[in-house]
């Protein structure tokens, strides 16, 4: 006495998500009533079924129950060979189980997840991307990246070229678009291109629209769930996943900084054409009225007692602004100074004297007016003409009192004036110190050997008081 059961196919095969059956005949040779409980082992039970699990038969019996396999179409279901076993337990007398055994194929899928982040990029030159790749299949595969742009304005490199995955498995790829060449000036150029993911050497094929896509394969584009388009970084469950990408080439210098420099370009243009020229021929004529003061500078005209001669201003020596006593008024180290209009003793009219100063290249010279013995200089204005437009460094005094120190490239003519008198005391001077960088270009357009400057210093002569 046995029991005794039998699959009715030696071998299936079956497709994920797809559904095979197949047929079990349970008998029963004892000679009392038996109960028999069905299970499914192996590989295959977590998606087999047996329709019923539980049959009863009496002696001599025989009956054929219904055996479905349903494999999911998920990396569970791996794809390849595997037993299926129907285990035939009696209940009265459980030693005469019997285990009857079927193989089955399932057979393999391919499906990628895949993202693409951020979708959009903004570069000057490249832009990066992380792609990300999950097998949904149920067969390993190698999984490669193939993007391309219309106007193949874009280059594109893929790290690494091929990404094995097992069934199940997630991995990362990284892209990198860079553009071909660079925009100066300009709008943002935006260029959009596509990533086709899928595994290596599939075959493709175009279909009517011009689009390609994986033979036999179907898309299904993800959305946000309420009916409306996918976010930024949708994904794209499908046999070759075709993911969109932007790539927005920036201007190395923005629109604004183009017209900046067409302002700065007219404000340097417009200088040149207008203002230089003013300042030169305003340099010109200070030069020009200071020579002609000079040439102007009366002689001696009558003989002092004792041989002396005296010139406008009750100076001996005829030398205007005090120029016969030592020092007065006579340049150092290269400086010259003449005082026309000095006042005569007592009368405290207005006076001015003319400092020149010529200095050779790389080097300092001073020129000074010194204020006679017996007389006070009370400072008002100073002119300072720098016609040449010379390169270097003056300084001012009056007196011990430094009154400026300026660069001379700063300016062509400087001009102060006081309210309140600069007071010079007697046998003291207003001096002018130069040192000389770099000689500049007079009018004449030809640069000049030596620095030139005049320092032009108008107030009251006035009489030291009696008692001071």
């Amino acid at each position: 006495m046995t029991t005794s059961a039998e699959l009715g196919l030696p071998a299936l095969t079956v497709a994920p998500g797809g559904v095979a059956t197949t047929t079990l005949t349970v008998r029963n040779d004892l000679d009392i009533v038996e109960a028999y409980t069905l299970e499914v082992v192996g590989d295959c039970a977590a998606w087999t079924t047996v329709e019923p699990a539980r049959v009863s038969l009496y002696p001599g019996t025989s009956e054929t129950v219904t055996v479905r396999l349903a494999p999911p179409r998920s990396p569970a279901a791996r794809a390849g060979e595997f037993p299926l076993g129907i285990r035939v337990l009696p209940t009265e007398h459980p030693e005469l189980v019997t285990v009857p055994e079927t193989t089955v194929t399932v057979t393999p899928f391919h499906e990628l997840q895949a993202a693409l982040a951020p979708r959009r990029r903004r570069g000057w030159l490249r832009g990066r991307y992380r792609a990300s790749v999950r097998n949904l299949g149920n067969a390993p595969g190698t999984v490669v990246l193939t993007p391309g742009q219309a106007g193949e304005e874009l280059r594109f490199r893929v790290t690494p070229e091929r990404l094995r995955l097992e069934p199940g498995e997630s991995g990362e790829l990284r892209l990198q678009a860079r553009a071909r060449k660079l925009i100066w000036f300009g709008k943002p150029a935006s260029w959009p291109f596509e990533v086709t993911v899928g595994p290596e050497q599939a075959a493709t094929a175009k279909d009517t629209n011009g689009e390609t896509a994986a033979a036999g394969s179907t898309e299904s584009k993800g959305s946000d769930g309420k009916g409306g388009p996918a976010p930024a970084e949708a994904l794209a469950v499908v046999q070759r996943p075709v993911l969109d990408g932007e790539f927005i080439q920036l201007p190395i210098f923005p629109k604004w900084l183009l017209a900046l420099l067409a302002a700065l370009l007219a404000l340097l243009l417009a200088w040149f054409a207008l203002v230089r020229p003013a300042v030169r021929s305003s340099a010109k004529q200070a030069a020009e009225q200071a020579v002609a003061q000079q040439s102007a500078t009366p002689a001696p005209s009558a003989a002092a007692p004792g041989g002396a001669s005296t010139a406008p201003g009750g100076n001996p020596g005829g030398n205007p602004g005090g120029q016969g006593k030592p020092g007065a008024g006579q340049p150092s180290s290269g400086g010259r100074a003449t005082g026309p209009g000095l006042a005569e003793p007592g009368t405290g009219r207005q006076s001015s004297a003319t400092v020149d100063v010529q200095t050779a290249n790389s080097a300092s010279s001073t020129g000074s007016y010194q204020v006679p013995h017996g007389k006070v200089f009370d400072i008002t204005d100073i002119v300072v003409a720098n016609f040449q437009g010379d390169q270097g460094l003056l300084t001012i005094t009056a007196g011990k009192q430094t009154i400026t120190t300026i660069a001379l490239e700063t300016f062509r003519n400087q001009d102060y004036h006081w309210v309140t008198p600069i007071q010079v005391p007697e046998d003291q001077a207003v001096t002018a110190t130069v040192t000389c960088e770099s000689p500049g270009t007079p009018a004449s357009g030809k640069q000049a050997a030596t620095c030139h400057e005049l320092l032009n210093v108008s107030g009251a002569l006035s009489d030291i008081r009696q008692g001071n």
